[in-house]
């Protein structure tokens, strides 16, 4: 192309020479080519790059990205975290739903907390501040480039959120719900608050330390940690919510409890092995547990 159009000014030149007249030639140069569009990195995965390394021990086993893609978590949603407990989670929403976004935590009632032989008065007296003490902690994990913040507790949801949520998640929040469940009304309130919180549309991701089939069904309650997958698909859908999908993201194969054994023997708690090296080193080769990762949906 170059050497074509050279050719043809040269041409020109030599005809506008040869008639005396001096020539007027504008010369165009090349457009220059256009830088390539930055490409946006990305958000989650920079965000998980940045957490501590005691949180990224656990990345081999909780898989947060894959997690919360297969949820179709995103910048900018509101998100609804059950039992936020110490931020393991709620910290790498903040950061990642961005100023846009928002995270609401919800906390199980004192009447439920009643109901663990650890819940002493001083105990409850703390869980009645939680809302207070959690937001306010939550918000200097925001920082100024993450996400707002607003806290309930189970149970009690204020209207005003009705309807507010892009996606709502419980991350091992549900096997306690069930163990009490013919103590109170608790997990079928929590459901029903995850479906209200929700728009029309909107995503329940559910990851739960999973029971296999063959258990027997009184040791799947809750009360070891595990339930049962069909239990809890059955509730869901009772609840109003469509199933959607499963993923085997989360599951381990190395974890096969006996009817002696609780989800809390694991990683990262490793509470039966404490004064045996032994034991310790076992169940920290099998990890942490068995997980199911179910995704719903609230109808539109």
């Amino acid at each position: 192309m170059h050497r074509i159009a050279l050719a043809s000014l040269a041409l020109v030149l030599g005809a506008c020479q040869q008639a005396g007249e001096a020539p007027e030639v504008e010369i165009i140069e090349p457009a220059a080519e256009a830088a390539p569009a930055a490409v946006e990195p990305d958000r989650l995965a920079t965000v998980l790059a940045g957490q501590p390394d005691g949180v990224k021990a656990r990345f081999a086993y909780r898989n947060p990205q894959e997690t919360l893609e297969f949820f179709g978590i995103e910048p900018g949603m509101t998100v609804l975290e059950a039992l936020p407990g110490g931020g393991w989670y709620s910290k790498i929403l903040l950061s990642y739903l961005g100023p846009d976004g928002h995270l609401i935590g919800a906390d199980y009632s004192n009447d439920m907390y009643r109901l663990f032989s650890f819940a002493t008065e001083e105990y409850l007296a703390r869980k009645a501040e939680w809302v207070a003490t959690w937001t306010a902690e939550a918000e200097g994990w925001s920082g100024e480039d993450g996400a707002g913040v607003t806290g309930f507790h189970l149970g009690s949801m204020p209207a005003e959120l009705e309807g507010t949520a892009d996606a709502a998640v419980f991350i091992r929040a549900l096997h306690n719900l069930a163990r009490f469940r013919d103590r109170g009304p608790f997990l079928d309130e929590a459901l029903d608050e995850a479906y209200r919180v929700l728009k029309p549309g909107g995503v329940l991701g559910i990851v739960q330390h999973e029971a296999r089939e063959d258990m027997p069904d009184d040791w799947a309650k809750g009360g070891n940690g595990y339930v049962k997958k069909q239990f809890l698909i059955d509730r869901i859908t009772a609840a109003g919510f469509e199933f959607v999908a499963e993923s085997d993201i989360n599951e381990n194969p190395n974890d096969r409890p006996t009817t002696e054994d609780v989800v809390w023997r694991l990683p990262p708690s490793l509470r039966t092995s404490r004064d045996d090296p032994e034991l310790r080193a076992e169940l920290e080769a099998v990890g942490e547990s068995h997980r199911m990762t179910l995704k719903f949906r609230k109808p539109d």
